[in-house]
């Protein structure tokens, strides 16, 4: 039969027969990789394990180390959940199943509703489906052969994708009885998947559009190992008690009404804590020599057809008419800054020149995608646009980078991770201004020696950018920053300024976020910290609880001094006892407690309770007003 020689990255190299398996010679090399194998790449394409080798060949093992195996784990895991599904629901049509960022979901048309309740009996289900181990089997088959097998399955959305395929052959994947409409790869068997839990279940529509097909959609998490599963599960439960809009009621921050759906409404503490947030910003933006402008609401529409946004993004925007002109409410704060800077003629003396904004800006958000603070349809974007000579382009993103590490230490985020993001399909602007544009980005943070990742054609419309990731105290990535560099606004707008020749230059752009919305960087902190934010955040530093009637009055005079110093606190001098209000006051998660009984009033003293540390005992109450202000002009994230 022959034999071929077969390599695997990092595992090293064997000869085995023509024929054989990926599996098999995974076996052969190195016994103990195949035991964690789910699938294989070759030359930038993933592969099932059972995938033939029929010449000498090489390739790198996946496994659920790698991101691209968990993949292949969820999606299979999607394929063992809708059998089960089908098994319980006969009449349940398949839409789409696919791995995501935590798990994996299937989409499925119902007659008959499925319930939470319900997700144990699928479970069930998908356990003999496990129990079974089912081979996964690939097939090719041709188009006709797709249309006729799904047809006869009364699969209509598979049908439909079927058609749009120009492919003369199509993959399909058996195990049991369940049939599917997929590219792979997969896992060997369904026995891989041991471990799972299904999660929830919500609506949505075929294909994302809400003129389609209202269907059922079933979340759920899988893992190989038992400890993965419990820990994701605890996880999950630690950021349900972090959920912001949770907290967000609980600490009277914010609150959302039916007469403005998608729009926040933000109470007495939230004010404190988002006004906090901008002094900070505000600060910090001078100190890096920022100017500030403020730009209108409403512009016409004229303006959002040279920026590009009616072609790009109206479908995103709000529309209103002044004196029988039409109008657009701004979904972005651009070009407004652009009118600023075009509004005077520049020499080259002055730039760069930094303007910032923070701009109210109106998003269309369809209701199904509104999600507490994280997505709305009205906030604040803490916007800038740098405008400079292309020589100045990579000296000022990596001050943009230095900044934006800066205000992120500040707010207590450690672990960020960047992407470059390059052009899009839908894009504006020739391929030398985008060459030029992602060579500088790419320049700037090799310079600086930051890792990065290439994500490729994500770019915005008008220019390719530097994104940025927090992670958060559960681990949770959250997008934030960004910096995007920008030749073709300029262009449109017709930017100029004076150069050193005495001619007329076209300056280069640079849009740059740090917090990106104020209102979702703020939804990300409160469930960073759990609610317990850092003390110079906090809308209530410091409470003072008199133990009886008889200490309010010394309470009050102890209440008003600490106000006078700058600090923001709160006299409780309701009649319950003084064990109930250390107990709200610690559900309310203020930072400090003064209690003010006999000893305290004759000593001119506070006993002290610091959130999780509890008692820390008496101090002078000077000596602990010149502690609490320490820690606020520190800005402490602890």
């Amino acid at each position: 039969m022959g034999s071929i020689v077969v390599k695997i990255q990092g595992a090293g190299e064997k000869q085995v027969e023509t024929g054989s398996t990926a599996f098999e010679a995974i076996q052969a090399i190195s016994p103990k990789l195949q035991k964690f194998a789910v699938a294989i790449e070759h030359d930038g394409q993933l592969m099932d394990l059972g995938v033939k080798l029929t010449g000498d060949t090489q390739f790198r093992v996946l496994t659920t180390r790698d991101p691209e195996g968990m993949a292949v784990f969820w999606h299979s895991s999607s394929h063992v959940m809708a059998q089960a599904v089908q098994a319980l629901y006969p009449d349940a049509k398949l839409a789409i199943g696919p791995s995501i960022e935590n798990g994996f979901y299937y989409d499925f048309l119902l007659d008959t509703p499925i319930a939470v309740d319900d997700l144990s009996r699928i479970e069930e289900k998908m356990q003999e489906i496990v129990a079974q181990s089912q081979a996964f089997s690939r097939k090719e088959i041709s188009n006709s052969e797709a249309l006729k097998l799904f047809s006869d399955r009364k699969e209509h959305f598979k049908v439909e994708l079927i058609k749009e395929l120009s492919e003369d052959s199509i993959s399909i994947y058996e195990n049991g009885t369940f049939v599917d409409l997929c590219r792979g790869p997969h896992l060997p068997s369904s026995g891989y998947v041991n471990y799972f839990k299904l999660l929830s279940v919500a609506g949505s529509y075929w294909r994302g559009d809400e003129r389609n097909a209202v269907l059922q959609r079933i979340y759920g998490i899988s893992f190989p190992k038992k400890s993965q599963l419990d820990a994701y599960l605890t996880q999950l439960e630690e950021a349900k008690k972090r959920d912001h809009r949770k907290l967000g009621k609980e600490l009277d921050l914010f609150s959302f009404q039916a007469e403005g759906p998608g729009f926040p409404f933000w109470h007495p503490n939230g004010v404190i804590l988002y006004n906090e947030v901008q002094q900070y910003m505000q600060e910090t933006l001078d100190k890096h020599d920022y100017k500030g402008i403020k730009t209108p609401i409403i512009l016409n529409e004229a303006l959002w057809h040279l920026s590009g946004h009616w072609d790009n993004y109206k479908e995103n925007m709000y529309f209103t008419s002044i004196d029988k002109q039409p109008y657009a409410v701004k979904p972005m704060n651009c070009p407004g800054g652009l009118l600023v800077y075009k509004n005077a003629m520049h020499s080259y003396r002055e730039l760069p020149i930094k303007l910032s904004e923070m701009g109210l800006v109106h998003r269309h958000e369809k209701s199904g995608v509104l999600h507490g603070l994280f997505r709305v349809r009205m906030f604040t974007q803490d916007d800038a646009h740098v405008y400079c000579t292309p020589d100045q382009l990579e000296d000022e993103i990596v001050k943009i980078i230095d900044l934006i590490s800066e205000v992120y230490h500040a707010f207590g985020f450690e672990n960020i991770m960047i992407e470059l993001s390059t052009r899009p399909v839908k894009s504006i602007g020739s391929a030398e201004m985008w060459n030029r544009a992602e060579t500088a980005l790419q320049h700037a943070l090799e310079n600086k020696k930051i890792s990065f990742q290439v994500n490729e054609g994500e770019g915005a419309f008008y220019g390719p950018k530097i994104d940025y990731h927090v992670k958060d105290s559960l681990n949770r990535q959250w997008q934030c920053g960004t910096i995007q560099v920008d030749f073709s606004m300029p262009e449109r707008f017709e930017l100029e300024y004076i150069g050193p020749d005495g001619e007329k230059h076209r300056p280069v752009m640079i849009h740059r976020a740090i917090l990106g919305s104020v209102e979702r960087f703020i939804g990300i902190l409160i469930e960073h910290y759990g609610g317990a934010l850092p003390i110079w955040l906090a809308p209530i530093q410091t409470i003072v609880l008199p133990i009886s009637e008889k200490h309010h009055s010394e309470a009050s005079v102890i209440y008003r001094k600490m106000k006078a110093c700058g600090i923001r606190c709160h006299l409780d001098d309701r009649n319950e006892k003084v064990g109930y209000k250390i107990r709200e006051a610690e559900t309310q998660k203020i930072p400090y407690m003064c209690i003010i009984g006999d000893r305290e009033i004759t000593e001119k003293s506070v006993s002290v309770r610091k959130r999780r540390e509890g008692d820390l005992g008496s101090m002078i109450l000077e000596d602990f007003i010149e502690r609490v202000q320490g820690e606020i002009q520190r800005r402490d994230c602890h």
